[in-house]
């Protein structure tokens, strides 16, 4: 009995793992709120490296597939390569630059390594081309609160956010976000 009782816990452990990635990628999209932090782990490796063989064999043959350049750009992004996201959302800004997705994900990744001022002006010039982007918005809040302290900043960029999203995704961690900042000394933050 300990056999098969061991077998059908592994089976129901490798369909979970399996469903949940599956979920997991059919729920993520590049609207939602990025929120910025340490992954938690590395992200499953299931055909990655075939599916970046594929996105550039598509780029090599088609330099100006926009669509595969961003998918390029994203395989990368959830792989936490920073800089192949980068350069991948750069070949696919050189085709559309007025994507405020791009804009975005690609100023998540300079985040990611530390280059706030690119990341900001990216935020920044995806709010511009498209003033209703309220991830852009978010995540410009995001570096002023946690990555450069400058608490006014943020809760300039999370007023405006609410203003743009009063009830979407990321609203009601924001406002908390927004009373915390309102009622702490400056020296608690």
């Amino acid at each position: 009995m300990k056999k098969e009782t061991l077998l059908v816990a592994v089976v129901a452990l490798v369909a979970g793992c399996i469903i949940g990635y599956i979920a997991g990628h059919k729920t993520s999209g590049p609207t939602a709120p990025v929120v910025s932090g340490s992954p938690a782990g590395p992200p499953p490796t299931v055909n990655l490296q075939q599916k970046l063989n594929e996105l550039k064999n598509i780029v090599a043959a088609d330099p100006t597939n926009f669509q595969a350049w961003v998918a390029l750009g994203n395989e990368y992004f959830d792989s936490n390569q920073f800089m192949d996201a980068i350069e991948a959302y750069d070949k696919a800004l050189e085709i559309q630059p007025n994507s405020p997705d791009v804009l975005t994900d690609q100023g998540v990744m300079f985040k990611r390594l530390g280059w706030f001022d690119r990341a900001i002006s990216n935020f920044k010039k995806a709010n511009e081309i498209d003033p209703t982007h309220a991830t852009s918005v978010y995540n410009i809040g995001i570096i002023y609160r946690y990555d450069l302290q400058d608490f006014p900043k943020a809760m300039e960029a999370w007023t405006r956010f609410l203003e743009i999203n009063p009830t979407g995704p990321g609203s009601d961690r924001v406002r908390q976000d927004l009373e915390f900042l309102r009622t702490q000394p400056p020296a608690q933050q």
